[in-house]
């Protein structure tokens, strides 16, 4: 979200001044102001005619007997019709779309059953009858409702309830001041709602730095050989190592990185993970690492600027208490969770942890820790050539340009909400606001893949340019800090005169908006060849009747077609 924050509009059949309180406390910066709408409005607020005081993120949280009245009569003990049931939700999730319409963002608490209610006992889970399968097909059926909803989410509120044993549903409250659950379900709910803004707008953790000596294997390398390591076999703490493991390595699957940072001999560490048989994580599970008997927090900086990678972005997972409050002490941007003394808990607890949430799972995620293979193998080819120029040639890159469209809109949301570095003005806009604003008049948004014989970074680059009259202005240029340095800028830049020439401009206007991070930007276009203006200098300029030369060493290969502007100019999605 960049330096924005959100403004929330609570709407529910309940009182959420709790719920209100407990975001307007949450630190962070996520949320800027937090507006109740009258409760039991749910319908009038949905329909539009209550005010929603502009407030572009939005929560609707109900109760089930309050959207269908034959939910209501099954806890009554009546005999319902189920198709019935369902067509009410329906009525409900048509009305949540609409309403998705006006916002950035949607959350919708699923429904929840009081755990103190019995209900049909053994029949509980029988068709037709019991209230929890009844529940969970509504629950199912809102799901499948709003499945194609993109700025829409339903949250898991089951998890809220289950995190205590203290009372959820409070009878009490409930009479007194129209408040169903206790204090700590909406201290959940909260954290929950935080958590997903920081996801939705690119917050997420992207790398586990993890130790080595008794946080991925039971004891001491260098001391006992990696023979004798506890890990796997008939051993429940080596079993338990095995189980942290193989969680980590479902964790690559959704694009989460590893890393390794360690106070260990490298030959003898490295090793122990290529021979021991019961190692589940390999050296191509890892994205990097430090291994010798320096500084940790100094061995995390050098590991990030390796990986092009932020502080921010950084969880440091390790056994040692000493090194934990190290780490947190000289780089407070790192998240260092507190970790168990039991070996047995490790799983648990990286399950527990909810900083890598993201808004979708796009075929770079899944294949991020490959692409930090190859370019460790990018780097180790760079080592053998005399010059930055031989290096690039010897790359073969490929960039091939796309406009922007329903089967790419996914991961360029994404990417254009998660990067800081090489990022012209760092908007951000969830997917629908996006695709609204490229079908705006004289508006053009591509995107760039980028491979070479090392294999493929996948989607990587956003341009967008919106022209009028005799000025194209660059209003986007993004590129992950994964591929830059390979003169992919200047490709990029390539591009946008080629579509500034189609559009019949006579110049390219580009205003670099500051932030804390985007200074990598600002040096690009300082160095690009753009004339920097004297009285503004973060305003550049481009005259288009003169051609903006193309890097030798790149194919740009176009799949746009930039001379076709007046058809492209309301995009494909």
């Amino acid at each position: 979200m960049g330096s924005r924050a959100a403004r929330l509009l609570l709407i529910s059949d309940f009182n959420m001044e709790i719920m209100a309180g407990c975001l307007r406390s949450h630190p962070g910066g996520m949320v800027g102001s937090v507006q109740t709408a009258p409760f039991g409005q749910v319908m009038p607020v949905l329909s539009g005619s209550v005010d929603d005081g502009g407030c572009h993120v939005a929560l609707v949280w109900t109760r089930p007997e309050s959207i269908s009245d034959g939910y209501r009569r099954a806890k009554a003990f009546e005999r319902v019709d189920v198709a019935t049931v369902l067509a009410e939700v329906d009525l409900f999730a048509a009305l949540l779309a609409r309403h998705a319409e006006g916002v950035e963002l949607l959350f919708v608490p699923t429904w929840v059953l009081p755990r103190s209610f019995v209900g049909h006992g053994l029949l509980e889970m029988q068709e037709g009858l019991g209230l929890t399968n009844l529940l969970m097909r509504m629950n199912l059926r809102l799901a499948e409702r709003l499945a194609a909803v993109s700025n829409l989410y339903l949250l898991d509120a089951g998890r809220w309830f289950a995190a205590t044993d203290a009372l959820c549903f409070d009878p009490k409250m409930w009479y007194l001041a129209k408040v169903p659950f206790g204090s700590h379900v909406f201290k959940a709910a909260a954290h929950a709602v935080i958590a997903a803004l920081i996801g939705l707008y690119g917050g997420s953790r992207k790398l586990i730095v993890l130790d080595l000596d008794n946080t991925l294997w039971g004891g001491i390398v260098g001391d006992d050989g990696w023979e004798r390591l506890r890990l796997g076999g008939h051993d429940p703490e080596g079993e338990a190592f095995v189980d942290f493991q193989h969680a980590l390595k479902n964790l690559t699957r959704k694009g989460v990185l590893l890393a390794i940072v360690s106070k260990n001999t490298e030959k003898i560490a490295l090793e122990a993970i290529a021979k021991h048989p019961e190692m589940v994580l390999k050296l191509d599970d890892f994205a990097g690492w430090r291994i010798n008997w320096d500084d940790k927090a100094a061995n995390l900086l050098a590991l990030t600027a390796e990986l092009n990678l932020g502080l921010q972005s950084v969880v440091f997972i390790d056994d040692n208490p000493v090194e934990r409050a190290r780490v947190r002490d000289a780089l407070p941007e790192i998240l260092v969770p507190e970790w168990p003394t039991s070996k047995m808990a490790y799983r648990t607890t990286l399950e527990s942890l909810d900083c890598f949430a993201i808004p979708a799972l796009s075929t770079e995620d899944v294949e991020r820790t490959q692409m930090y293979v190859a370019e460790r193998q990018r780097q180790q080819m760079r080592q053998t050539v005399d010059s930055l120029d031989d290096w690039l040639n010897r790359l073969e890159i490929t960039v091939t340009v796309e406009r922007f469209s329903a089967s790419n809109r996914q991961r360029t949301a994404q990417l254009f909400n998660k990067t800081n570095q090489m990022n012209l003005t760092t908007r951000r806009l969830a997917e629908p606001q996006l695709a609204a604003w490229s079908e705006g008049e004289g508006r053009m948004l591509h995107i760039f893949r980028v491979a070479d014989r090392f294999g493929s970074a996948g989607l990587t680059g956003i341009v967008s340019l919106e022209c009028a009259g005799e000025v194209a202005t660059v209003v986007d240029f993004i590129l992950s800090c994964r591929v830059m340095g390979k003169k992919i800028e200047e490709c990029m830049t390539r591009h946008v005169w080629e579509m500034a020439r189609a559009s019949g401009a006579k110049r390219i206007v580009v205003r670099h908006l500051e932030t804390p991070k985007n200074g990598p930007c600002l040096a690009f276009w300082q160095r690009s060849g753009f004339e920097q203006a004297a009285e503004d200098p973060h305003r550049f300029e481009w005259p288009v009747d003169r051609v903006y030369p193309a890097p030798a060493h790149i194919q740009l290969l176009d799949g746009t077609s930039a001379s076709t502007f007046q058809e492209n100019n309301r995009g494909e999605s």
